[in-house]
């Protein structure tokens, strides 16, 4: 049986980043209906592109975990489960997923690869976020549609090209200091 193990570096990778994405979190701007504009959707790719698939998710899950049982991790400083059933739930569940993509784009070597990776990852995140919005708010796909995703799209736009442009130099930084990874 072939078990890894993750190292004592590792788990301190994912650690700094999962303060990383709390930070981010916290960067974040009010929206009507709840759903806030935060630096998360930033710092959750760019875990995975830097961490790998693997480690940027495991990341993420940590951050899902402390802030479900309460730790005001979430933006505005918030915790609990009510945050990850709430409207933004969506959202939260989809953030593995997010990491994941991000690191199967930064594992192709061509940029272009790692920018249809990201673009998958923040769609996954957009429908994961409407669809669960549509559900605990009792609404119509297009009103989510306009309050979860539309408002989001320029943002996103640059959040991607920000994480295909930095990650890997940052990655790359890390890696000649022994830092990280």
């Amino acid at each position: 049986m072939d078990t890894k193990i993750l190292s004592v570096r590792d788990i301190c990778s994912i650690g700094i980043f999962t303060a990383v994405i709390t930070v981010c979190a916290q960067l974040s701007i009010p929206m009507p209906y709840g759903v806030p504009l935060t630096l998360q959707t930033f710092a959750i790719p760019l875990a995975g592109v830097i961490l790998g698939a693997k480690k940027g998710a495991i990341s993420t899950l940590i951050y899902i975990l402390l802030g479900a049982a309460g730790i005001p991790v979430f933006a505005g400083f918030t915790g609990g489960l009510g945050i990850v059933i709430g409207p933004t739930g969506g959202f939260i569940f989809s953030f593995p997923l997010m990491a994941i993509t991000a690191g199967v784009g930064e594992s192709k070597s061509n940029r272009v690869w790692l920018v249809f990776w990201l673009v998958l990852g923040t769609a996954l995140n957009y429908l994961c976020g409407m669809f669960f919005f549509s559900l605990v708010m009792s609404s119509s796909l297009k009103t989510a549609f306009a309050v979860c995703v539309l408002p989001f799209i320029p943002t996103g736009i640059i959040k991607i090209a920000l994480v295909a442009v930095c990650g890997r130099m940052i990655k790359r930084a890390l890696a000649e200091s022994g830092v990280l990874i």
